[in-house]
């Protein structure tokens, strides 16, 4: 690992320029940016060693972008819904061309 290069960990972090920071906060946030990129549980736990769901979900935080996307993605699929729902059947529109007709 990255440490036993440097030595230990304090001086790992610090040989990348991140001061007071902790070998564990560097794998907390990795995980978390790999959960909001979409990982399944699975997945994380398998980055990360674990074998409890959870453990694996100590690392994934709700976020107001995430918030955005999901309920930008709800309003896609309703509004989808929506305009399904409102145009007319194919037998709907056979009878409307044939009464124009």
């Amino acid at each position: 690992m990255f440490w036993r290069v440097a030595g230990c960990p304090r001086q790992a972090t610090e040989h990348a320029g991140l001061t007071g920071f902790h070998v564990h906060d560097l794998r907390h946030s990795g995980n978390h940016i790999a959960a909001a990129t979409g990982a399944s549980l699975r997945e994380l736990m398998g980055r990360m060693g674990h074998s409890t769901t959870r453990a694996a979900l100590i690392y994934q935080h709700r976020t107001t972008e995430r918030d955005r996307l999901i309920a930008a993605a709800m309003g896609q699929l309703v509004e989808a819904e929506l305009n399904e729902t409102n145009s007319p059947s194919g037998t709907q529109r056979a009878r409307r061309d044939r009464d124009a007709s």
